[in-house]
């Protein structure tokens, strides 16, 4: 069985019948579980309630790096992340790619979203790009031993992953993995343990080959796999569980909830 490990289950453009129905479609696949994630703790009462009549559905809570006019202190978001609803603190993080005119916002939100991962000892959930030393500096000096997270729809070298690893995170790989120009990230996805590997479809965005054009959804985590499974040589199965695993290891919220 699948997990979709990172998905914005709100963020698609559907009513609530047709995301019960894209929902479904995931589940016949083979897909037992989907987090959905956080990109403005302003909208978070909005997403959640869009997903609560689903029990395979989890949520986290934090302020993406390009919403930042989203942006709250840390109190706000220390109170929100609080809820028992919440498995993960994110996603948060560095994106100096769209928007390094708002680098210093951008630090201060990560600085607040490590601390409240610290106090609440839920994992990180991380988006990265074109920040490479700012996040790694900024998660070993603030980071408290045992705060753990994922770097997700990871698009850096194989170094970074590395180094990420090293204090304990996981790599989440994306749809991107299937695109023809995503070469350097193919030789990643081979590289990194089996043991610290996410699969996600980042969803509604980054649809997989051969989907690649459209609306992503959570089903399409599968085609994700079967080209992660291909790269490495092993069973569509053997990468299944073994994501799938990792997946409740880092997020053992999910587990204490009763879900999964």
């Amino acid at each position: 069985m699948f997990v979709d490990s990172h998905c914005h289950l709100d963020r698609l453009k559907q009513n609530s019948e047709e995301l019960a129905q894209t929902l479904t479609f995931a589940r016949q696949r083979g897909v037992e579980h989907f987090l959905c994630v956080s990109v403005s703790v302003n909208d978070y009462p909005e997403m959640v309630n869009t997903v609560a009549g689903f029990s395979d559905v989890s949520v986290s809570c934090g302020v993406h790096p390009l919403h930042q006019e989203d942006a709250c202190d840390f109190e706000t978001l220390l109170s929100a992340a609080s809820s028992d609803k919440v498995v993960a603190i994110g996603e948060t993080g560095l994106d100096y790619y769209y928007s390094e005119d708002t680098k210093d916002v951008q630090v201060q939100s990560f600085i607040d979203h490590i601390k409240v991962a610290n106090e609440t000892g839920k994992p990180l959930i991380i988006h990265t790009r074109d920040a490479r030393q700012d996040t790694l500096d900024l998660l070993k000096q603030y980071k408290a031993p045992e705060t753990i997270g994922v770097l997700h729809c990871f698009t850096e070298d194989l170094p970074m992953a590395q180094a990420a690893m090293e204090m304990g995170f996981y790599i989440s790989i994306s749809g991107i993995v299937t695109f023809k120009s995503a070469t350097e990230l193919q030789q990643v996805a081979k590289a990194i343990p089996l043991d610290r590997l996410l699969i996600e479809t980042d969803s509604p965005w980054l649809a997989p080959v051969p989907h690649r054009g459209k609306q992503n959804q959570p089903g399409y985590v599968v085609e994700v796999g079967e080209f992660i499974a291909k790269l490495r040589g092993i069973s569509v199965n053997e990468l299944a569980e073994a994501t799938t695993a990792n997946f409740y290891r880092l997020f053992s919220g999910i587990k204490a909830n009763g879900k999964g």
